[in-house]
C-alpha cells in the first residue's frame, strides 16, 4: 500500500470521530470500557511494576514501551516479541487510548486544527495544531481545556479553565499527528515529519506543571519517542516562580508571553501582571539563563502586536530595555482576529519598522507569518467550545 492511500485512511478513520487505531489492516478499534485502564501515558516505573506484577522479566517493560511509544501500536496482538501470555494478559486489563478526533479542519495553508476529545467527556475536548514545513513540522498541544488566565487579546482566554490535561493527554495529541504523518515507527536518523512540540496550544503549561512534566518525560524518553529536549518549547504568561525549573528539571525551551514592557498596560492586557510583575518575571528569567544548558538558553519573548495599544515606537525602547541583557529572540505576531476582539493588528509597516528598531539595537527579531488564520488555527485564535461546532468543524 503506498503511503498516500495508507493516509488517506488513516484520515478517513479520524474525520469518522473513531478512536485512532491507525494500522493499515483497520482492524477494531482502540476504546476504553469500564473494566480497563489505559498504559498509554504510563511512564517505565509504571509499566514495570505491572509487567512484574503479571510475572514478567523486568526487560519487557522496555519492550512494552518501544512499541506503544516508538512504533505506535495500539493493539497488543501487535507486539510480536512478547509473549502471548503477556499479551493477553496486557489485553485483558487495558487499553492504549489517545483519545477521540471529534472534528477537524485544514487551512488553504496546510496547517491542520484537530478537536480532541478525552475520557469519553464532552466537556473535556482541546485542540491542536499541526504546522506543516518543507521537511519537518511543529506541532502546538494544548495543556488544560480551556484556560484561567484571561488574556484580554486571546480567545481562548475567553472558555473558562474546565480542567488540566494528564500526560496520557498531552502526549496522546502529539501520537494522533505523527500517526497522521507516517512518523512510525521512528527509527534513529530519520526525518519526522513532527518534528517539533510547543506547549502554545490552549491552557498555561506551568498551571499544570507536573503533568505537563511526566508528559515531557515520556516524549523524551530514549526507548520511546526520543524527541531531544531542544525541540520542545514551554510557553508561558509568566508564572514566575516554575521558569526556573524549566531549566533544571526539564531543560527544553523557554518562550515568554510578554506583549507589552509597560507593567501598567500588561496588567490591563494581561491580569497574571498583577499576581507575577515584570520585575519578578524578569528576574525569573534571568535564573533560567543561568540554570540553562547551551541549546536552550536563549529565550523567545513572544509580542503580539496590537494597532494603538502596544505598538508605538516608544514601545519598541521600552522592549529592548527590559530584554538587552538576555540572551533573547523577538518574535512579533500580528494580531490574528477572532470573534468578539475587540483589536485589530498593527499594521504591516508598523510591525516591520517595530522589528527593525528592535534588531538595530542588537537583538534577534522576526516576524510570524500567519499559519491557520483562516481557520481558527493562528496564535491565539483557539477555543474548543464553539456555539456551532458543524460550521467550525467539518
Amino acid at each position: 500500500m503506498n503511503l498516500q492511500r495508507y493516509k488517506g485512511i488513516v484520515w478517513d478513520r479520524i474525520r469518522s470521530a473513531v478512536w485512532v487505531q491507525c494500522r493499515s489492516q483497520c482492524r477494531g478499534t482502540c476504546s476504553l470500557n469500564s473494566s480497563r485502564g489505559n498504559l498509554f501515558g504510563r511512564d517505565h516505573r509504571d509499566i514495570l511494576t505491572i509487567v512484574q506484577d503479571m510475572g514478567h522479566p523486568a526487560y519487557r517493560s522496555r519492550q512494552i514501551r518501544e512499541w506503544i511509544y516508538a512504533k505506535g501500536a495500539t493493539m497488543f496482538q501487535d507486539m510480536s516479541n512478547l509473549p502471548q501470555t503477556l499479551q493477553q494478559e496486557l489485553e485483558k486489563s487495558y487499553a492504549i487510548d489517545y483519545g477521540r478526533v471529534i472534528g477537524s479542519q485544514q487551512s488553504v495553508d496546510q496547517t491542520r486544527k484537530m478537536l480532541v476529545q478525552f475520557n469519553n467527556d464532552p466537556r473535556a475536548a482541546a485542540e491542536v495544531v499541526f504546522i506543516p514545513e518543507k521537511h519537518r513540522g511543529t506541532l502546538c498541544v494544548s495543556s488544560q481545556v480551556g484556560c484561567s488566565l484571561s488574556c484580554k487579546f486571546c480567545h481562548t482566554g475567553t472558555q473558562s479553565l474546565y480542567r488540566n490535561l494528564t500526560a496520557a493527554e498531552i502526549v496522546g495529541q502529539y501520537m494522533i499527528a505523527a500517526w497522521i504523518e507516517g512518523d512510525f515507527p521512528r527509527k534513529t536518523g530519520r526525518q519526522h515529519r513532527v518534528s517539533n512540540i510547543v506547549f502554545m496550544g490552549q491552557g498555561e503549561p506551568l498551571y499544570n506543571f507536573r503533568n505537563v512534566s511526566a508528559a515531557i518525560g515520556l516524549l523524551t524518553d530514549k526507548d520511546g519517542i526520543a524527541l531531544a529536549p531542544w525541540r520542545i518549547t514551554i510557553s508561558t504568561s509568566g508564572v514566575a516562580p516554575l521558569i526556573p525549573r524549566i531549566a533544571s528539571e526539564l531543560q527544553v525551551g523557554l518562550a515568554i508571553s510578554l506583549h507589552t514592557a509597560d507593567t501598567d498596560l500588561r496588567s490591563e492586557i494581561m491580569p497574571i501582571n498583577k499576581t507575577y510583575p515584570l520585575s519578578l518575571l524578569m528576574s525569573s528569567c534571568a535564573e533560567f539563563v543561568k540554570l540553562a544548558g547551551p541549546h536552550n538558553r536563549r529565550i523567545t519573548f513572544e509580542y503580539v502586536m496590537l494597532d494603538g495599544v502596544n505598538d508605538a515606537d516608544s514601545d519598541a525602547v521600552r522592549l529592548v530595555n527590559l530584554i538587552k541583557d538576555f540572551p533573547a529572540h523577538v518574535n512579533l505576531i500580528p494580531f490574528n482576529p477572532w470573534p468578539g476582539s475587540i483589536y485589530t493588528s498593527s499594521s504591516t509597516t508598523r510591525v516591520a519598522a517595530f522589528c527593525n528598531y528592535v534588531r538595530s539595537q542588537g537583538i534577534h527579531a522576526s516576524i510570524r507569518t500567519p499559519r491557520g488564520e483562516d481557520i481558527l488555527a493562528a496564535c491565539g485564535q483557539l477555543k474548543s467550545i464553539h456555539e456551532k461546532p458543524a460550521e467550525i468543524f467539518s
